[in-house]
């Protein structure tokens, strides 16, 4: 669920079938288990959004990271992705961080 903010969920699975979708404020989408996704903020104002799963454990997984620790000549003969330009994409997992609190509010 989009509680503010306008966003670009990108959907992919098995066999290169993927898609991207937009959504807004309010807006609430589904995603198939065990389909990879990601949200992007597409707005100039901060979003904010639910991500509810059905299971006791949460798995995450980083493509940027995964891409940077594949060995590049695969990553280049599957992906089309020039090898040089790997070196733009973290070998580290980024963790998702809201914004510092204000003035010694709190971010809700």
């Amino acid at each position: 669920m989009i509680r503010e903010g306008n966003a670009r969920v990108a959907v992919f699975a098995s066999e290169g079938n993927a898609g991207a979708f937009n959504f807004q404020g309010g807006d609430i989408g589904y995603i198939p288990a065990a389909h990879g996704h990601y949200v992007e903020n597409t707005g100039n104002t901060t979003l904010r959004f639910l991500e509810v799963f059905k299971t006791a454990t949460f798995q995450d997984v980083s493509l940027t990271q995964w891409l940077a620790l594949t060995p590049p000549a695969m990553i280049e003969a599957t992906l089309n992705i020039n090898a040089e330009d790997l070196k733009y994409f973290s070998k580290t997992k980024p963790i998702v961080v809201g914004p510092a609190p204000v003035n010694g509010t709190t971010v809700a």
